[in-house]
């Protein structure tokens, strides 16, 4: 066997794994998000073979993303389902352009504690929504308004008998008990199955047997039936102020969580890395595609994702065989998506909400960079829930540049020099996020097979984000071979610093 036959072997195989994690997701966050399920269909499709195809991350797969569910939801309650449409044009617009001015790196300057703390109010969010449709019940669109709301949705389940909401709880629970149990106790020789898979699949063997009569999955026999272009009249109202905020934090959004999965897919594999700024090409490409044929909005995904690099997956033609796969099982057996209860769909949600809150990385965040990051995690996390998304992230973003603002005056200084073959990056004066983008651009053009000895000698400062940027080119870099040394401050006046330099000579030994 040739080496690319046995590269597309491993390709259609992990084809076939992320298709099986995308299904109930697509259906899922399409129900999160307010909107019918054929449009979580259209997104997968669209994500998996258009964005597959141009990509700029050759292992990432992209689809309908959790951590918008919440977004599109109160914008769908406000505005109504045909204005996503033009959003998502305008979203794919500002994506591209951002992708032509090289703005990729930028992104990735934003404060992990604020992304993570995005992502976890997020996972809240989702969570105290999916309890409601676990009961049969329509979720409200903020996280206080779905606690009132409790009550009320618990009060249905008991009646003069068992009501069809009590029902439809026991089959999310079993559904959700299922996913738990597979996780924890599959054989070896499954692995590859997911458990979201298999919690839909018991969950709807379960109320097709007995004919329960609790909600389910609502597709239309034809696909092209689903798809509305937007209207002159749609375009008209994006000069609305709220409209205008709206497509341009879903841009930002969806920009940051795909960057961020491209990050982490990199450090998951040898291969080709990211070309962060032909990524949001692709994602602009694909965001645009999905607003003119009445999709969601989507982002490069981490679940999918590292399904796919756990699976084998060796090229591109995995995730776009996995968006063909979805594209096959619409046009060829759309019923059997009918007979996916939603409390199942809500007990997949609820995993998904709780991996979005990430408590390992909090755990991270103080063990390594102490308090400080993990306070603007908590703050931004708590308005996210309590106040607002976007008042959230422009929370943590504040305090994340308050923590810089001592150091803000005292430059950043890369020197680079050839020495006796090896490659001396040489760093001094405080280092924070502004610096981020010049610093990856140095460290990534440098000439790959030699070897680098990072010295820090006169480094003062340097915070969580450029810390961890750092972090993760070393890691990268020594996963692929590279000899690297690192020499930490003789005298750092930032107390952390010296530890966070002999932690980098650790994960580079």
């Amino acid at each position: 066997m040739t080496a690319n036959s046995a590269a597309f072997s491993r390709d259609l195989a992990s084809s076939l794994v992320v298709f099986l994690v995308a299904i109930p997701l697509c259906l899922g966050i399409a129900i999160a998000s307010g909107v019918p399920a054929s449009m979580g269909l259209i997104s997968g499709i669209i994500g998996g073979i258009v964005v597959g195809l141009l990509s700029g991350s050759p292992l990432q797969v992209s689809g309908p993303a959790a951590g918008l569910a919440v977004i599109v939801f109160g914008f769908v309650e406000e505005y109504g389902v045909a204005m996503l449409a033009p959003v998502l044009i305008v979203v794919g617009i500002l994506q591209v352009a951002a992708g032509f001015l090289r703005v990729g790196s930028w992104f990735r300057a934003i404060s992990p504690a604020v992304v993570h703390g995005m992502l976890a109010g997020i996972g809240i969010l989702i969570i105290l929504g999916q309890i409601h449709v676990l009961m049969d019940a329509k979720p409200a669109a903020g996280g206080l308004e779905n606690v009132a709301a409790i009550d009320e949705s618990l009060g249905r389940l008991w009646g003069s008998g068992l009501t069809s909401q009590a029902t439809a709880l026991k089959v999310g629970l079993i559904a959700l008990l299922a996913m738990v149990c597979w996780e924890k106790c599959r054989p070896k020789f499954l692995a590859l199955i997911p458990g979201a898979l298999v919690g839909v699949a018991a969950a709807t063997v379960l109320a097709s047997v007995l004919q329960l009569p609790i909600a389910r999955v609502e597709v239309p026999a034809s696909l092209v039936e689903s798809i509305t272009l937007p209207t002159m009249e749609n375009f008209a109202r994006m000069l609305e102020p709220g409209i205008i905020l709206m497509a341009l934090m879903i841009a930002v959004i969806a920009s940051a969580e795909t960057l961020l999965s491209a990050a982490a897919v990199d450090r998951m594999h040898d291969g080709v890395q990211t070309k962060f700024n032909k990524e949001l090409f692709a994602q602009g490409f694909g965001n645009g595609l999905c607003g003119l044929l009445g999709g969601l909005p989507i982002t490069g995904v981490i679940v999918r994702s590292s399904a796919n690099i756990q699976a084998g997956a060796r090229t591109r033609a995995s995730a776009v065989l996995h968006g063909l796969w979805i594209l096959g099982l619409v046009a060829l057996a759309p019923g059997l998506l009918n007979l996916v209860p939603l409390s199942a769909l809500a007990a997949v949600l609820l995993v998904t909400g709780w991996r979005l809150i990430s408590l390992p990385h909090v755990r991270h965040l103080f063990e390594h960079h102490g308090l400080v990051p993990v306070g603007i995690w908590a703050v931004t996390v708590a308005t996210v829930v309590l106040q607002d998304l976007l008042v959230g992230v422009a929370l943590g973003l504040a305090l994340s540049i308050i923590e810089i603002v001592p150091y803000l005056r005292r430059k950043l200084a890369i020197r680079h020099a050839e020495v006796d073959e090896e490659i001396h990056v040489q760093l001094g004066g405080a280092a924070t996020c502004k610096d981020v983008p010049i610093l990856l651009d140095t460290l990534e053009q440098l000439p790959e097979g030699r070897k680098v000895k990072i010295v820090g000698e006169d480094l003062h400062y340097m915070d969580h984000t450029s810390a961890e940027t750092i972090s993760e080119w070393l890691r990268r870099e020594a996963r692929s071979g590279r000899a690297i040394e690192v020499h930490p401050p003789r005298a750092a006046r930032h107390p952390r610093l010296k530890p966070l330099f002999q932690r980098f000579s650790t994960e580079v030994a």
